[in-house]
């Protein structure tokens, strides 16, 4: 799988323009992506500590190695940065100079919209995620070896993840911004990054559906049931519902509003990506909503994988939607004003931009290939089940 990403990627840069904007726009929408992917599985673990939660445990290890990934995550976006500097890509308009100094609204932005915060806050914020991740895996994997009747493990593991909780909910979104919402300089909403999250939350929930019954199929976890399934097939159900009231309220309010600098959002995915648009909220509504509303869809293994397979990739999509169109328009933007040798500006259908076509799905697959190798690397390092941990059997007796 990385193979075939790695030759994507190639293909893609040698077929490109001349800042590689299709190349360097397929790595931000992965490594984001996954990231993303990587940080919300940190979360969900933070919240299920320090609401003493019981029923995850028998496979939290899983959850464990996702977060791990929040390393390889921060590196790539790390990269992205360092390409800012050294004029790499052109993926964000306020990155440009020329480009600030005549347009007012980017002048207003500058103090956050700006290679300095871009950088440093992806360091610093992404330095704090690692740590915290490490240290959660860290206390958890000694207790193993460790861990007695005094709860001494788990009672260090809430102060960790009582911390986690505010820290990723505030830092997550400034990075989110800076990350997504940013590549459409002149707009902002006030949900985009409890929007972003939900939908890395379903894909995360849905990776690890997926994940267990791979896990399964080869003789692992023989006590993860049905019953966990079916308590993951709520959640799958829960955060698309949550999704799906984000979207909506986003949607509606702006267009209710009726503000230009808002709408211009929506309106270019409305006029310019139909299909993508109305695929979005079929896939991601539509589709779990009819399908896991019944209890026994959430106990049957066959429509758990299959729901949650098309979850990970109508949500991939969804993030190309967010991203695509504005590094695009950016593109034109700069190219209109012959911006560092940006060559005419192209109308009509532009590959990589108008759909995913087989280099961004190679793409993917690489990305998705070189996530599971770190997170099945990570669990070859322990345990797959917590045979310590005071919550075990809680877990192994679950029961909806």
């Amino acid at each position: 799988m990385m193979l075939i990403g790695i030759i994507s990627l190639v293909i893609t840069f040698i077929g490109d323009d001349e800042h590689h904007t299709r190349f360097w726009s397929n790595i931000l929408h992965n490594s984001v992506f996954f990231a993303g992917v990587a940080l919300m599985a940190l979360f969900l673990l933070a919240a299920k500590i320090t609401a003493w939660s019981g029923w995850h445990t028998m496979f939290k290890r899983v959850w464990e190695a996702y977060s791990l990934f929040i390393v390889v995550g921060v590196a790539l976006m790390l990269l992205i940065a360092l390409g800012l500097w050294t004029g790499w890509h052109h993926l964000y308009h306020w990155a440009d100079s020329a480009s600030v100094e005549s347009d007012p609204v980017l002048q207003g932005k500058s103090s956050f919209l700006n290679k300095g915060w871009y950088t440093f806050g992806t360091l610093i914020i992404g330095a704090i995620w690692i740590f915290l991740a490490l240290r959660i895996r860290s206390i958890s994997v000694d207790e193993d070896v460790n861990g007695d009747t005094t709860f001494r493990h788990a009672s260090r593991l809430r102060i960790y993840g009582a911390a986690a909780l505010p820290i990723i909910g505030f830092s997550s979104a400034a990075l989110i911004w800076q990350w997504v919402m940013s590549v459409d300089a002149h707009w902002y909403s006030t949900l985009f990054a409890w929007y972003a999250s939900a939908s890395l939350m379903v894909t995360m929930v849905a990776l690890t559906v997926l994940t267990l019954f791979f896990l399964k199929g080869r003789g692992y976890y023989p006590m993860v049931t049905v019953e966990h399934f079916h308590d993951l097939g709520k959640y799958l159900f829960a955060f698309s519902i949550f999704w799906t009231y984000l979207w909506f309220s986003q949607f509606m309010l702006i267009w209710y509003a009726n503000i230009p600098e808002e709408t211009v959002y929506f309106y270019t995915r409305l006029k310019e990506y139909p299909v993508l648009f109305y695929l979005n909220i079929g896939l991601n509504f539509v589709l779990p909503f009819l399908v896991l509303i019944r209890n026994d869809s959430k106990r049957k293994y066959g429509t758990m994988v299959f729901v949650a397979g098309v979850l990970v990739f109508s949500h991939w999509l969804d993030f190309f939607l967010m991203l695509k169109p504005g590094i695009l328009h950016t593109a034109h933007e700069l190219a209109a004003h012959g911006v560092d040798g940006h060559g005419a500006v192209h109308h009509g259908p532009t590959p990589g931009f108008s759909l995913p076509g087989f280099l961004e799905l190679g793409t993917f697959i690489g990305f998705l290939g070189l996530f599971f190798y770190v997170v099945f690397n990570r669990l070859t390092k322990a345990g797959l089940v917590p045979v310590r941990d005071p919550y075990l059997i809680e877990s192994a007796s679950h029961h909806v």
